[in-house]
């Protein structure tokens, strides 16, 4: 794990309907575990409050949990959100059951990476090179 220069942090959000939690509950925790901040919305949360809540606690990450098969309309929703608010520079991140031909849709509205299937360690480290890659550019090393 690379070393952060900054504590990340992360909101965690099920939008919708979607009853299923366990999988954003063991993303957070792994995500905390690994020295990240995070908030978890809990289930059920409206579009309009998962982007103030992403606004107001002015996360680095907003890691959207989607199983419900309706990640297309959620996130285009959210993402027009967040640029509405002005926070536009929080990184998306979506994990859950996302067919692999809505990959290429959800990246064209600004997500920055699709997990289907992944470990909460190979989103660690997708966040950590990132983010530090990321770092590095805005302190003119990259």
């Amino acid at each position: 794990m690379l070393e952060r220069k900054k504590t990340l942090r992360v909101l965690i959000a099920k939008p919708g309907l979607d009853g299923h939690d366990r999988g954003a509950k063991v993303m957070a925790k792994a995500l905390m575990d690994a020295g990240m901040e995070v908030i978890y919305t809990g289930l059920h949360q409206r579009v309009e409050t998962i982007v103030t809540a992403a606004s107001d606690e002015d996360v680095d990450i907003l890691g959207l949990s989607i199983l419900s098969g309706a990640h297309l309309g959620y996130t285009r929703k959210i993402i027009a959100g967040l640029r509405q608010a002005g926070a536009q520079d929080i990184k998306v991140l979506i994990g859950g059951n996302i067919p692999g031909q809505d990959i290429p849709l959800l990246l064209e509205m600004g997500v920055e990476r699709v997990f289907s299937g992944s470990s909460p360690q190979e989103v660690i480290d997708y966040i950590d090179q990132f983010m530090n890659s990321k770092a590095l550019i805005a302190d003119g090393a990259g």
